[in-house]
């Protein structure tokens, strides 16, 4: 690093991925999934995902284990099934529910991506939000905005914000780029402006 660049804020060791179980249609979609985990790997910066093989899941994970990166799934116990579960990870943890799985990729994660995918993946992605914007964390997260999949979604953030329902503030949580490796650049330069609370076991139930 020479004089004129500015340092990292965060040291980010592992980044948990919310993504589709689904294979997408688009092709360029499908791809970066990989290329992400391939990122990851190349960056010395562990994966933490849902544990499946299947669709951009799957691909995410293939990307950081095809490069020599290690790759950890969560997955709850009722999702454990031979049709779905990645054999071939680092580790696989298993937890008794959804609630029990964000909060274990929460605890071994120091930031957060969501790639394209469906309900699952939002869920995932606005609880984590939500956390942030409570203070429970000062996490990065950031949103691979692959051929504009999230516009609309962005733009009804700024609506909401127009509209008096959103903090500016809390909308600056969200880091967004469509390229790889500038989202994980803005994730490693994050500084939240949000106070910090301990996530309590009584906040977690």
């Amino acid at each position: 690093m020479n004089s004129t660049e500015k340092p990292a804020v965060n040291f980010i060791k592992s980044i948990a991925v919310f993504c589709g179980s689904s294979d997408s249609n688009d092709e360029f979609i499908y791809s970066q999934a990989y290329e992400l985990g391939r990122s990851l790997a190349n960056k010395n910066i562990d994966l933490v995902y849902g544990g499946s093989k299947l669709g951009l899941m799957g691909q995410v994970a293939k990307g950081a284990l095809e490069n020599d990166g290690l790759a950890f799934g969560v997955i709850p116990e009722f999702l454990k099934t031979k049709e779905i579960v990645h054999r071939e990870l680092t580790e696989l943890i298993t937890t008794q529910d959804m609630h029990e799985r964000k909060l274990k990729m929460h605890e071994m994660s120091d930031g957060f991506i969501m790639l394209p995918g469906g309900f699952g993946t939002f869920e995932e992605f606005f609880e984590i939000l939500t956390w942030a914007q409570l203070g429970l964390h000062q996490k990065p997260i950031g949103v691979l905005n692959t051929e504009g999949y999230y516009n609309d979604l962005l733009m009804m953030f700024n609506n909401m914000v127009t509209k008096g329902l959103l903090k500016k503030e809390n909308l600056d949580l969200v880091l967004v780029s469509d390229s790889v490796e500038i989202l994980l650049d803005k994730m490693h330069a994050y500084e939240s402006k949000i106070e910090t609370k301990w996530l309590t076991n009584k906040e977690q139930t």
